[in-house]
Parts: C-alpha cells; sequence; structure tokens
C-alpha cells in the first residue's frame, strides 16, 4: 500500500491499521491490522479520530466520494498527507482535507488541490492550476500552468495535459495521453 508509505514517511501519524468493504474479505498483503467494516465507521470512530481514504483506481473515484462524505459526517478528521520527498511551492498553494501528494511530487505556486484528492509519484503540477474534489492525478503526468481539471477526473499516468486546458467533471483521461 503506497498510501501507507507515504503516511509512515512524513511521521505525523501512527497508522493503527485499515478498514476493508462490508463483508469483503481480502487476502491481507500488509502487516497492517483489519479495524472492522465500513458499517463498524462509528464504533471505530471513538477511539480513532484520523482517517485518510486509499483507493483510487478509476472505477473507486464515486467510493472515494462516497467514503469522503460518510467520514466527515462521523466526525473524522481527515489531514493532508504530503511526501517528504515532494517539494510544494510556499507561494499561494492550497491543498485542502483528505488529499494525499505521494512521493516526488512538485507543485507550483498559486494552485489549489481541493478536498480528498491523491497526486500520484512524481506527478508535476505547474503554476496556477486547479484540481476539483475526488480527483486522481496520476503517476508521472504533467499538467502545464493554468490547467483546470474537474471533480472525480482520473487523469492517467505519464498523460501531459496542455497549458490553461480545462477538463470537465468526471472526465477519463487515459494513460500517456496528450490532451
Amino acid at each position: 500500500m503506497s498510501c501507507a508509505d507515504v503516511i509512515d514517511s512524513t511521521k505525523e501519524f501512527k497508522i493503527a491499521g485499515y478498514v476493508e468493504k462490508n463483508n469483503q474479505i481480502k487476502p491481507n498483503k500488509t502487516n497492517l491490522k483489519l479495524l472492522g467494516y465500513d458499517k463498524d465507521l462509528s464504533k471505530i470512530f471513538k477511539h480513532i479520530k484520523y482517517a485518510h481514504i486509499c483507493v483510487g483506481q478509476i472505477k473507486d473515484l464515486e467510493l472515494r466520494k462516497k467514503l469522503y462524505k460518510k467520514l466527515i459526517n462521523i466526525g473524522f478528521k481527515l489531514p493532508v498527507i504530503i511526501s517528504p520527498s515532494s517539494l510544494i511551492s510556499k507561494k499561494n498553494v492550497t491543498i485542502e482535507d483528505g488529499s494525499i501528494i505521494m512521493n516526488n511530487v512538485v507543485i507550483n505556486s498559486s494552485t489549489l488541490i481541493q478536498s480528498n484528492c491523491i497526486i500520484n509519484t512524481g506527478a508535476i503540477i505547474e503554476h496556477e492550476c486547479s484540481i476539483k474534489s475526488h480527483t486522481h492525478i496520476g503517476p508521472g503526468s504533467i499538467l502545464n500552468g493554468g490547467v483546470n481539471v474537474g471533480s472525480q477526473c482520473f487523469i492517467g499516468a505519464g498523460s501531459v495535459i496542455r497549458p490553461y486546458a480545462k477538463i470537465n467533471n468526471k472526465k477519463f483521461i487515459k494513460m500517456m495521453s496528450r490532451v
């Protein structure tokens, strides 16, 4: 789980475990503890105040949005997680709750990343970009200056988005695309 690696690398949070989808048993390939299932979130909140959503595939963007709303309604805090290996401009960059900035990402000045986004490994987000909530920017993608990405979009790995392009809500940009 690459999200867990980044969370651990920040040294800000200790990972208590993970939550699975209701009645879904998957082999645990990590050393993380299973805390329970979706239906147990209210009980889990009594002991744990912070949560992070680690689903991000194209088929999971609606699930990311639903989980985000559910966790907020229960009362969980969804912190911003930023890998220490990433470079974030100190000039007018806003990253909202629940978003994760993975390893070796560059985010330049005057950029807005709304709630619950994934900016994946090695992505470059140039100046004056806007990325709406529940969006996944794939590994190695490049958003040139002034790009506006809508909510619940998926930008595939290695894609390059031209300066000032506008990508509407719920768009899927396939891997290695030039838009």
